[in-house]
C-alpha cells in the first residue's frame, strides 16, 4: 500500500522545517568558529521563516495528512508496522562511521535492506532503546549507552514515523540524554512517545494519521535499570503502571484517537516465552473497555532482544516481544539477540462509521547480519533460512496461526 501521506503538504512542510533548521544550525556553528557566511545566514533564516509560515497555513508540523482534501473523511484500510529494539552497539557505530566515509555517521545503509518493507507501510513504528549523545560524541555501549544522534535521520529515511523511547536505558545519559534524543528525532521529523522534556509533552501521545483514522502511540517501560528519575522531573520517563496506561489510552480516545497502540518495554531478557507478569498485564490491559469497546487496539512489546510470541488476548493482538531490529551481540549464547520480527497489522474501518478492527495480521523475520559489513536484512528462505525458522517458531508458539497470523512478504 502506497504511503500517500509522505508526499502530502504536511510532509513537505516538515521537510522544509528540517532543512531550514539544519541550515540555521550549520550557520550557527560557522559563526561560533569564525567562519560565518552572511549570505548563508540570510538564506537559512529566510528558509526557516518560510517553513514556519507554511506550518501556520497547514496547521503546523503536528498536522498529519493522508493525501485527502481538507474535510474529506474517507475511511480506508491502512497498514501499521512495528519493529524491535534498536541497540547501536559500538561495532555498529563503527560501521556507520565507515559508511559515512569519515564524515559523521551514516546508518541509512545499515537499514537499507529493510527500507522497502518499512517505507511501504502507512504507519511505521520503531523502538529507539538508547539515548543520543552530542553530535561528535563520545559514544558508548553497554551497560550505559550514548548513541550518535545521526541515527534519527536514518530512521526517517528508512520510513519510520514514530519511535517508542521508554526503555531501561532511557536515563543512561541523564535528562540531558532524554532531551538530546527527542531534539534529534524532532529535527528528523520522527514522532516519539515514552520520554519527555516537560510535563505537557509527557501527557501527550504521539499522534499520526492514516486511512482517515487518528492513531495514538503510547510507550512505557518497566524501569530504568536502577537509575532514579531526574530530580523534579518525574515525568521524564513513562513507567509501566497498568492503571496509568489505561487512563492514558482513555484520554487519547477522548482526544479523538480512533486507534490506540501501546508500546511496552517489559518481560525477561533472553527468554522466548512471555513471563507471568507479561501475561497478567496483557490480560488486564486488553480487558479494559469503555462502552463496550476496548481501550487499547494493539500491544507491542520490546526489551527481550529475542523474538517472542504473538497472541490474541481478549480479542486484541499482543506482540509479547519483537526481538531486535538492530543489534550486534557477539557471544554465542546471545546471537539470538540479533534476530527479531516485524509486526504488520492491517486496520479496516468497521461498517456504519464504527471503530477500526485488525483485518489482517502478519509477521516478517529480520536479522542483524554482523557481516562485515554489518547490515539489517530480512530473514527469508533464500537468505538466513535458519533465522527465519527460529523466528517463525517463536512467533507462532502460542497458537497465533489459529487466530490468523501469517508470514508477510
Amino acid at each position: 500500500m502506497r504511503r500517500t501521506e509522505r508526499t502530502g503538504p504536511g510532509e513537505r512542510t516538515r521537510a522544509a522545517v528540517r532543512t531550514a533548521h539544519r541550515g540555521a544550525a550549520r550557520t550557527g556553528r560557522a559563526a561560533r568558529t569564525g567562519r560565518t557566511a552572511p549570505a548563508a545566514a540570510v538564506l537559512a533564516l529566510t528558509a526557516l521563516t518560510a517553513a514556519l509560515a507554511s506550518c501556520t497555513a497547514s496547521g503546523g508540523p503536528a498536522a498529519r495528512d493522508d493525501g485527502a482534501p481538507p474535510g474529506d473523511e474517507r475511511r480506508r484500510p491502512f497498514t501499521l508496522l512495528a519493529a524491535g529494539d534498536i541497540v547501536p552497539h559500538p561495532s555498529i557505530v563503527r560501521q556507520a562511521a565507515e559508511d559515512a566515509g569519515g564524515d559523521g555517521y551514516d546508518f541509512s545503509r545499515i537499514l537499507a535492506g529493510v527500507k522497502p518493507v518499512v517505507a511501504s507501510a502507512d504507519v511505521a513504528l520503531c523502538h529507539m532503546e538508547t539515548p543520543y549523545g552530542g553530535e561528535d560524541g563520545p559514544f558508548t555501549g553497554s551497560p550505559t549507552f550514548r548513541s550518535p544522534p545521526q541515527l534519527a535521520e536514518a530512521l526517517r529515511t528508512t520510513g519510520y514515523d514514530s519511535c517508542s523511547t521508554a526503555s531501561d536505558h532511557s536515563l543512561d545519559d541523564g535528562f540531558a540524554g532524554v532531551r538530546r534524543t527527542l531534539d534529534a528525532l524532532d529535527e528528523a521529523g520522527v514522532r516519539h512517545a515514552g520520554t519527555a522534556r516537560d510535563p505537557r509533552e509527557a501527557a501527550r501521545p504521539a499522534r499520526l494519521r492514516a486511512g482517515g483514522a487518528e492513531i495514538a502511540h503510547l510507550s512505557y517501560t518497566y524501569g530504568t535499570d536502577g537509575i532514579p528519575l531526574p530530580d523534579g522531573r518525574p515525568w521524564a520517563v513513562n513507567l509501566l503502571d497498568p492503571d496509568r496506561v489505561i487512563a492514558d489510552a482513555r484520554a487519547a480516545r477522548r482526544d479523538g484517537a480512533d486507534v490506540v497502540v501501546v508500546s511496552l518495554h517489559w518481560g525477561t531478557e533472553w527468554q522466548q516465552a512471555p513471563d507471568g507478569l507479561q501475561k497478567e498485564l496483557a490480560r488486564r490491559l486488553t480487558a479494559a473497555r469503555t462502552e463496550g469497546r476496548g481501550d487499547i487496539d494493539l500491544l507491542i512489546g520490546t526489551h527481550n532482544h529475542v523474538a517472542q510470541p504473538y497472541e490474541k488476548v481478549n480479542g486484541t493482538w499482543v506482540v509479547y516481544g519483537l526481538g531486535s531490529q538492530m543489534a550486534g551481540f557477539v557471544p554465542a549464547e546471545k546471537r539470538g539477540g540479533n534476530e527479531g520480527s516485524m509486526a504488520r497489522f492491517t486496520f479496516a474501518p468497521e461498517p456504519g462509521g464504527g471503530g477500526w478492527t485488525v483485518s489482517r495480521a502478519e509477521y516478517l523475520a529480520v536479522h542483524s547480519d554482523t557481516g562485515p559489513p554489518f547490515r539489517v536484512v530480512p530473514a527469508t528462505e533464500e537468505d538466513f533460512p535458519e533465522v527465519r525458522e527460529r523466528v517463525r517458531q517463536a512467533v507462532l508458539s502460542r497458537g497465533a496461526a489459529g487466530d490468523g497470523l501469517t508470514e508477510g512478504r
